[in-house]
């Protein structure tokens, strides 16, 4: 539960929490909601990685620096580089980005089969977040002058018809980097 108001936090928390659903409280309300909103584009990038028939250490891969994405987005917006870590952030990730019964995880690996975008919504027959989302991530990237480059490839394969293959050859052959 994310509140500026302590108080109001701890309420909803008690409310809430039961023995088979634990709650935890956090101020940083920009960060839990980033974390919730932009996680779903990093999962329809994960579903594209399984789509195309790489493995778990590539979606790994993928899920890692995508929370690096999302904390340097965030933190530039004003969130809490740690809330990234967390439920909200990692964990939210985790399952979004790796379980068959996501949305946007399945929406991306039909478009990592060879399916389009559209046909792939169709298939879906749910709202699939991610692809709203990653243009919205997008713009924020520019915006905040923030480096985004999984956020930008999402966006290119969604919205400028680029092949999947030719988006992750771009990742992989950008500058090298340190960690």
């Amino acid at each position: 539960i994310a509140s500026k108001n302590e108080q109001t936090a701890l309420l909803l928390q008690d409310i809430f929490m039961t023995e088979a659903f634990r709650i935890y409280t956090s101020d940083d309300i920009i960060g839990v909601e980033l974390g919730g909103a932009l996680k779903n584009v990093i999962a329809v990038c994960a579903g594209i990685s399984d789509g195309l028939g790489y493995g778990d250490n590539t979606k790994a891969a993928l899920i890692t620096r995508g929370v690096a994405e999302l904390t340097r987005l965030g933190v530039a917006m004003g969130a809490n580089a740690v809330t990234f870590s967390g439920l909200s952030g990692l964990g939210d990730l985790i399952v979004t980005a790796t379980s068959t019964l996501s949305r946007n995880y399945t929406a991306g690996r039909y478009i990592g089969s060879g399916m389009s975008l559209d046909v792939a919504l169709k298939k879906v027959h749910m709202v699939v977040e991610g692809v709203n989302t990653a243009t919205a991530a997008y713009g924020l990237g520019k915006k905040y002058g923030v480096e985004t480059p999984i956020i930008e490839q999402a966006y290119n394969v969604l919205y400028n018809g680029v092949d999947p293959r030719d988006a992750v050859n771009t990742l992989m052959t950008r500058d090298k980097k340190s960690e």
